[in-house]
């Protein structure tokens, strides 16, 4: 394959924009989703749900969009098998069928909920690393709902709420209408430590306070009240897979040698990464180039234990996911 068959420019990118909304059990996912699609109408909608009875789409009811339902199991485990097929078919029919003169094609992005409980980095590694789907769709980025009511608990109990914000690139915290402030800043406190990097927005009822808010402030250009699908800028992103724990030396010399090959145009870097020393995964965050205190996640009964990097830049990517795999033996 030729390598500029991955990189994509302003002018060429014919890819469709997917964003990831996560967040755990009753945090508002689907009243935010109402929210954009009231905002974005001209989207295709994937709704995970981990009962066999599907119940979420019922809220979305008002709105006229292709919906696709994946239900009896989470889509980082039991469905992610369907994701790859479906996204597909979804394209092929995108492709068949002729622009309307007005109009245009018959979605401009899709969004896909997952379910309340799904760890969000199988889901990722199928946008980012499957050729076929990333040479066709685009990851704007994650949101994730969190509520400002019973969200520092919830991520003091489950790691999959941890691996939810830690992967987040915007926050929404909801219901924040019932808190006081006392009870928003020990949320936010906890946030912090999780998600330094992710921009954070305040929703009532799956109203965020701003009239026109920028969901993901490095890359995108998708507000509320703008529907259309083609951006102006020009954001890659590769994906790094480490089969084995590495010591936190090594992950070091890792961050610090793509720190220094990208210092001009890396502009996101978030991951969750395995020692040999402590099985617990390890959160890693940075902007630009400074990097964040990693932080551990508990363990999850659904970890692998491979690791993952994702690296966002400006303008076009200089190395190819696998050269950068292949130049890390030779760090010192």
């Amino acid at each position: 394959m030729n390598k500029k068959s991955l990189l994509n420019s302003p002018a060429s990118d014919n890819r469709i924009p997917v964003i990831l909304l996560s967040g755990f059990l009753g945090s508002g996912k689907t009243t935010l989703l109402n929210r954009l699609l009231a905002h974005a109408p001209r989207s295709a909608v994937i709704i995970n749900e981990f009962g066999s009875t599907p119940i979420d789409q019922q809220l979305l009811r008002e709105h006229n969009m292709p919906l696709s339902i994946l239900t009896g199991g989470c889509l980082c485990c039991q469905v992610i098998g369907s994701l790859t097929p479906l996204l597909k078919n979804l394209r092929m029919a995108w492709d068949a069928r002729p622009s309307d003169p007005i109009h245009g094609k018959p979605f401009e992005r899709i969004f896909i909920e997952t379910s309340g409980i799904a760890n969000p980095e199988p889901v990722l590694d199928t946008l980012l690393r499957e050729r076929w789907l990333s040479a066709r769709y685009r990851l704007e980025g994650m949101v994730t709902t969190v509520s400002a009511v019973n969200g520092a608990e919830v991520l003091s109990r489950f790691p999959e709420a941890q691996a939810q914000v830690a992967w987040a690139d915007t926050l929404v915290v909801t219901q924040a209408d019932l808190v006081d402030d006392q009870g928003l800043a020990r949320l936010h406190t906890v946030l912090d430590k999780l998600s330094p990097v992710a921009k954070r927005l305040h929703a009532v009822q799956g109203v965020i306070g701003s009239d026109d808010p920028v969901l993901f402030p490095h890359r995108e250009r998708f507000r509320l009240k703008t529907a259309t699908g083609r951006l102006d800028h020009q954001f890659n992103s590769i994906t790094l897979s480490f089969d084995d724990p590495l010591p936190w030396e090594r992950i070091q010399a890792i961050l610090a040698m793509i720190t220094k090959l990208y210092a001009r145009s890396l502009v996101r870097m978030k991951g969750m990464l395995y020692t040999p020393d402590d099985g617990r995964p390890l959160i890693i965050q940075g902007v630009g180039g400074r990097l964040y205190p990693p932080q551990r996640l508990p363990v999850r009964a659904g970890d692998d234990g491979r690791g993952r990097l994702v690296l966002i830049f400006e303008g076009e990517v200089k190395l190819l996911s696998e050269e950068i795999m292949q130049m890390i033996p030779a760090i010192p």
